[in-house]
């Protein structure tokens, strides 16, 4: 039995395994129908042309090639062997550029795996590309526009080609929903991987910070850098999030579903986008159909000083952590955040086309940790978002629930930012703190793709993800092929 390109193209990363242990199809022929996809919708000239995939990896097939070798030797590494991932491009990866979207990093080899690839392709996933994101994970100016990087250009969302793809996992959201791969790799400091997830209808987690290794991936902040799954199902998620944390477990325990969960709705956590929160609390109407009990909860909400804070610690870190990273990446460029600014002077013309780099100006000025200026606003930012914010949220239940985005916006180079966005504040206390926060599909407005997202306790993301399942069953979105686009270039606007 041979299984077309369409259905390869659609099949999730447990549908695949199912195939590939029965013998209707190879990693060698998904990996080449991928390819063949992005070079028909995704690749600049392209007709569609998203994109979401910034780089391929020249070996893909051959380790596509190496799996299906070790499969027919009965060396299977894991449940995920010989299935196809991409991997954000801020995230080292050895024949793949790793550039974070700035020419700054172009031509300058990685010369190891980050450990999480490391992972990935010690269980057997075929790493078969990159993709693009917000410059510098989208820390760059205060008017940027997410999903646009100079190396990459501006990746659409597969929804609708004129609105935003979510930023800065903007080509990993993009391309599963484009079907252009069943798995991908995000990052997110605050809101990254959440914002991409409820933007383009896929499943994204953010673990606790520390809980997938964090080394080779180009920094912004220690304290709040996390990588993380997405993929299109919380299965195929919960796969992935074992990879890369290293654990067993996770994917029995979502099956097992959510029963015992105490779960909260935050109920003043809305995005102020009106059929956006009609929509999540259907979805909370529905779940309760399907035997899904919640309580009602309010959740202290950040002041602007509480922005301001956040602001400061991401800036005083990223000073010391990007330079560091810099200083190590080997080949000739920018060995300095310093230096970084003045080569993106150097090149305006094709660094800052659209807006300038505002936060690496800022991240220079702050002198790093080293100040009180640091140390206080970290201080005051652990103090609302653990103390006040999450423990009193969290107290008697094990996980509360928002939504997280209202639909997306229309992206604008001219005019840059993100007018016309609505969101909840759901990422930010479990940004500051470094806990874990999963997003799953709750339908389309408008058209277009919104997202519910579940906070919990660091450790808790198998309860989260079983909790995202439980969501998931209840709105059979997959199922009923709603969270599908259809593909129209005259949508550009």
């Amino acid at each position: 039995m041979t299984l077309s390109n369409v259905w390869l193209w659609g099949a999730s990363a447990s549908e695949l395994t199912d195939a590939l242990g029965a013998g209707e199809t190879t990693s060698v022929a998904i990996v080449a129908a991928l390819l063949d996809r992005i070079s028909l919708i995704d690749a600049p000239g392209t007709e569609i042309e998203l994109r979401s995939v910034l780089a391929l990896a020249p070996d893909a097939l051959d380790r596509a090639r190496r799996a299906d070798d070790e499969r027919a030797a009965g060396k299977v590494r894991s449940r995920l062997h010989g299935i196809p991932i991409l991997v954000k491009d801020n995230i080292e990866t050895v024949g793949l550029p790793g550039t974070a979207g700035s020419t700054a990093l172009v031509g300058r080899p990685v010369t190891s795996d980050a450990p999480l690839v490391t992972r990935l392709r010690d269980a057997g996933l075929v790493i078969f590309g990159s993709t693009n994101l917000s410059q510098w994970a989208n820390m760059r100016s205060p008017h940027s526009t997410s999903g646009w990087s100079a190396v990459g250009g501006l990746t659409a969302n597969p929804y609708q080609l004129d609105r935003s793809a979510g930023g800065s996992s903007s080509g990993s959201g993009a391309a599963l929903a484009a079907r252009l791969t069943p798995l991908a790799v995000g990052t997110e400091t605050d809101g990254s991987i959440t914002c991409p997830a409820s933007l383009n209808g896929v499943v994204g987690l953010k673990p606790a910070v520390g809980a997938v290794p964090g080394g080779g991936v180009v920094p912004i902040a220690a304290s709040q850098d996390s990588p993380g799954p997405m993929a299109r199902t919380v299965a195929d998620a919960a796969a992935l999030f074992e990879v890369l944390a290293g654990v067993d477990g996770v994917v029995d325990q979502v099956a097992s579903g959510a029963s015992d969960v105490r779960i909260a709705v935050a109920t003043n956590l809305m995005t102020g986008h009106a059929r956006t929160d009609e929509a999540f609390k259907l979805a909370v109407r529905r779940a309760a159909q399907m035997g899904i009990t919640t309580t009602n909860i309010t959740v202290s909400e950040a002041s602007d000083k509480v922005g301001a804070d956040e602001l400061t610690v991401l800036l005083c870190e990223m000073a010391d952590d990007l330079s560091a990273f810099l200083a190590r990446r080997g080949g000739e460029g920018p060995s300095s955040l310093e230096a970084v600014i003045a080569f993106e002077d150097q090149h305006a013309e094709a660094e800052q086309p659209f807006f300038g780099h505002e936060y690496l100006e800022q991240a220079l000025a702050t002198g790093g940790r080293s100040g009180a200026v640091y140390h206080d606003a970290r201080t005051r930012n652990l103090a609302w978002a653990v103390d006040q914010c999450l423990e009193p949220a969290l107290g008697d239940v094990d996980c509360f629930i928002a939504p997280c985005y209202s639909p997306a916006w229309k992206h604008d180079l001219v005019l840059g930012g993100s007018g016309g966005a609505r969101w909840s504040q759901v990422t930010q206390a479990p940004a500051i703190a470094g806990w874990p926060i999963a997003t799953v599909p709750m339908g389309l407005v408008d058209g277009l793709p919104v997202g519910l997202s579940i906070v919990g306790r660091p450790g808790s993301e198998a309860t989260l993800l079983s909790v995202a399942q439980e969501f998931e069953k209840a709105l059979q979105l997959t199922s009923d092929g709603s969270l599908v686009p259809q593909f129209n270039p005259s949508r550009r606007g």
